[in-house]
Formats: C-alpha cells, structure tokens, sequence
C-alpha cells in the first residue's frame, strides 16, 4: 500500500514496509508558507493513525527534508497525539534532530496542575474528597515541620547544637537594618493618613487633642505591628521561600541531607531567630515614627501644640499597650518564618513552583497574621488588658 501527494515544495509518503511497520517520509521545504498553500496534507496526517491500528508501528524518514518550521512540529504533534489515544506505537528516531528534541523537552515537562485536556469531569463529591484530604495533609505536614522547627530551637537554646555565626548575622542584617527605611515609610505615612482623619472629624467636637490617644493608642496596640508584619511578609518571607525554594530545585536540599545536615537547622533556625528578634525593634520604630507623624499633623493643622501632644501621648499611652504590640510582633514574626521556610521546603522541582512557594507564603502569613490578630483581640478584652 503506497498512498503520495505533491504540491508545490512539499512532498510526503505513506507506505507499509512490513510486519506491521509503516513508514512516513518527508521530502521538500515543509514551512508556514507551503502548508498554507495546500490543506491536503493535514486531514492525510489525521487518517494515518486510523490507518495504522493498535498492533502497528509508525516510523519516519526525513532524509530528503530540506526545511521545516514549526507548522510541521505541530502537525506531527497532533498526528502522535492521535497514535498515542489508540496506542499506536511511534518510533522517532527518523525525524531531525531539531523536532525530536523538542518533542522530548515538551515530555520532560510535568503538565500544570488545573490544566488538563478538560475531558475528564470528575464527580464533584470525590472533588471535594480530595481537596479535605489535601487540606488534612497539609495540616500534618505543618504540624510535623513545626514540630521539628521546635526541636531544633529547643536544642540551639540548650548548647546542643550550634549555628554558624556568619549566616545568623546575615539574616540579622536582612530582616533587620535593611528592612528599616520601608516600615518606616510606610508607618510615617500611615499615622499621617490616621491623624489627618482624626482631626477632620474631632475639629468638630473641639477635641482635637485626643488625635495624639487615636494615633498612639491604634498604632502601639494594632497597626505597628500588623503593618510591619505585612510588610515583612511580602519582603522577607517571600525572600525565604523563594531562596529555599531555589535551593530545592538545584538539589542544594538533598544534597544538605545526603552529608547529614538537617536542613530545618541549617536553613530555618537562623532565619527564624533573626526574624523573631528583628520584628519587635521593627515595630518600635514603627510606633515612634508614626505618632511623631501625628504629631506633624496635630501641630500643622490644628491648634495643638508640641508640649500638649506629648503630654497627652504619655497619658493615654501606656507600658502594657506598648508590650502588647511588641509580644504580638514576636508571634507574627515566627509566623512569617515558618510559612516562608516551610512553602520553600516544600516547592516543586521546577522554576514555575518556586514561584506558587513564594506567593503561597505571603499568603499563608498574612492570613494567618489576620487570624491571630483577631484572637489577641478577643482574649485581651477578656483579660481586660
């Protein structure tokens, strides 16, 4: 059986060799221009499978190809994809070099997850299996990560094991200093933003100078540290996940545990600390800087003056409202860390996962800020603090 057309600059044959093999050879200039100019050679390439059956073998012979683009990869494309739907079997060991390497990177590439062929539609109940089945697993596998962090803590505070000096210092230096001029911009702004607010609407009651208990009150007991923690998440906890997260791709990871390193010690415990011990300094000068722009405020726009914002400041603002803010910036500190350091452990193999690391980081963190933050909320109005 011989079937073969011609046109133009492109010639392809068709023909059983034997013992179940056929051969598809490609001779001429095989491009954009010379495809378009014929539409024979498409619905040929869709009957060949049909042809070939399940017991059969296709193989090619590309010696006489002179040129080709990639309108024929994505027919040949196509036409394996029909062979492997009815299990045909396809040797490619005849195409040119150019197309069997791209049809061998497009297969070491893992398909994204949510983007199938969209022929399969599951019921929507064992849908949702899956997803209380992710949801738990996920739960444990933050649980058991948090648990180990914990050790690790527990045994660098006890002497049992050590950290190296330079990469403690580093991420001082990252989650410290450098963070500096952006909470400070962002908590200048703010207590501008809340003071002006303040005395637009308490100018009404002549009770501008309580604009000093609006602002120090807001910022020490909530948004210093709330912001800060924000802030950091998206700076800093992004920049753990994303690191880790690199390192798990270029098995910098495995290699840690095949000398015996653990990486939760190695990696997490310094950036942990750092972040822990840096977050609380953070969130003070958050509060200095945001009431001093309270006080710019107050000054420039009403009839407060220095001495009476400062006096009104030490009086509504109080120690445990100051200790308040600065023990929840340690809690959200720790969260910032875990979620980063955790989400960069567990990222994918390739460069597109180091990315969904990162951003399910920030995610996870300022959810979780929110949430406890709400809590804090509620159980210091039932202590009364």
């Amino acid at each position: 059986m011989v079937k073969q057309t011609q046109v133009q600059l492109l010639e392809v044959r068709f023909e059983h060799s034997g013992e179940g093999a056929y051969l598809l050879a490609l001779a001429g200039n095989w491009t954009r221009s010379a495809m378009r100019a014929n539409d024979q050679w498409q619905a040929f390439f869709e009957r060949i499978p049909s042809s070939i059956g399940a017991a059969g073998r296709l193989e090619f012979d590309c010696r006489a190809l002179d040129r080709w683009d990639m309108r024929l990869v994505s027919a040949l494309a196509q036409m394996l994809r029909l062979s492997n739907e009815i299990g045909c079997e396809v040797d490619l060991r005849g195409l040119p070099e150019g197309i069997r390497g791209l049809f061998d990177l497009a297969a070491a590439v893992p398909e994204a997850e949510g983007r199938g062929s969209g022929d399969r539609r599951d019921d929507w109940l064992e849908n949702l299996g899956h997803h209380v089945i992710a949801i738990v697993q996920g739960f444990w596998n933050y649980n058991a990560f948090l648990g180990e962090l914990i050790l690790e803590l527990l045994a660098t505070m006890r002497g049992k094991t050590s950290i190296r000096a330079r990469d403690f210092w580093l991420a001082i230096q990252n989650a410290g200093p450098m963070a500096v001029p952006i909470t400070s911009l962002l908590a200048f702004l703010t207590g501008l933003i809340i003071a002006y607010i303040g005395v637009l609407q308490l100018h009404k009651l002549a009770a501008d100078i309580f604009v000093a208990d609006l602002v120090g009150l807001v910022m020490t007991r909530e948004l210093s540290a709330v912001m800060t923690g924000v802030i950091m998440a998206g700076r800093t906890g992004a920049a753990y996940a994303a690191q880790i997260g690199s390192m798990r791709v270029n098995d910098e990871i495995d290699a840690l545990k095949s000398f015996g390193i653990s990486p939760v010690r190695f990696l997490v415990v310094p950036k942990v600390l750092a972040l822990v011990l840096m977050m609380p300094l953070l969130v003070a000068l958050a509060n200095v800087v945001s009431i001093f722009a309270g006080m710019l405020v107050a000054v420039g726009i009403s009839d407060v003056t220095i001495p009476q914002y400062h006096f009104q400041i030490v009086n509504a603002v109080g120690m445990n409202d100051v200790l308040v803010g600065l023990f929840k910036s340690l809690v959200f500190g720790f969260i910032i860390a875990l979620a980063g350091c955790y989400r960069g452990l567990r990222c994918g193999r390739d460069a597109a996962a180091v990315g969904q690391a990162t951003t399910s980081a920030v995610v996870t963190a300022i959810t979780w800020i929110v949430i406890v933050d709400a809590i804090f909320a509620v159980l210091l109005n039932i202590l009364g603090i």
